[in-house]
């Protein structure tokens, strides 16, 4: 590819990655509520996942996924259910009454945050295919493992500014102020959107 093929699909690789989603939601509500130690942590994982996902994909898993429908199947109702448990947890603490609580969708301790996010992203199988899709149209057949390597690791780049990015704009002092003026607002509209992910994941043809 020349540099200015790269650089577009580096920018179509950080609007992808940056668009509304399961992670970016989860970012948003874990940064403004339980602060910048859990939104990096679980940061930390929504990237574990990613790089797990490319290092399948660049062995051709994602071509294993597309030849037996049930793989990806199981992966998306599994995801579907920890994003639900997700939307419940934000829809319940929009419903109590009271002084605002930090009370967000993923948990304050960096470990179960970064568990959380590992979690919501590998049973994401549009990850895996959008590796996959990457590495068919960036990478010429039969390239090796440092062609393999050198795409996934710039691209990964990528995806460390997009998550790392949100975690720290969503866990300043001004955005977590917002969140515990309207808590109650915001885990609501969390929920509903954490639903609606949920609904759009389970609905598309993967």
């Amino acid at each position: 590819m020349t540099g200015w093929e790269l650089a577009l699909l580096y920018i179509a690789w950080l609007i992808g990655g940056g668009s509304s989603g399961p992670a970016t939601l989860a970012l948003a509500s874990t940064g403004m509520a339980r602060g910048r130690k859990a939104a990096l942590a679980l940061a930390m994982g929504i990237l574990v996942g990613s790089g797990a996902w490319a290092i399948a994909a660049a062995a051709g898993f994602s071509a294993a996924m597309v030849a037996n429908a049930w793989l990806a199947d199981s992966l998306r109702i599994i995801g579907v259910l920890y994003i639900l448990w997700l939307a419940f947890k934000s829809i319940r603490s929009a419903l109590r009454p009271g002084a605002p609580t930090m009370a967000a969708a993923m948990p304050a301790k960096p470990a179960k945050a970064f568990l959380g996010g590992l979690m919501l992203h590998v049973t994401n199988p549009k990850a895996i295919l959008s590796w996959g899709a990457v590495y068919a149209v960036a990478v010429p057949p039969g390239a090796g493992v440092a062609e393999l390597a050198g795409m996934g690791l710039f691209l990964f780049s990528g995806s460390i500014i997009v998550f790392v990015g949100y975690a720290l704009m969503f866990s300043t002092e001004a955005a977590m102020r917002r969140y515990m003026r309207a808590r109650r607002w915001f885990e609501a509209a969390f929920g509903v959107l954490f639903g609606g992910a949920a609904i759009a994941i389970l609905s598309a043809r993967v």
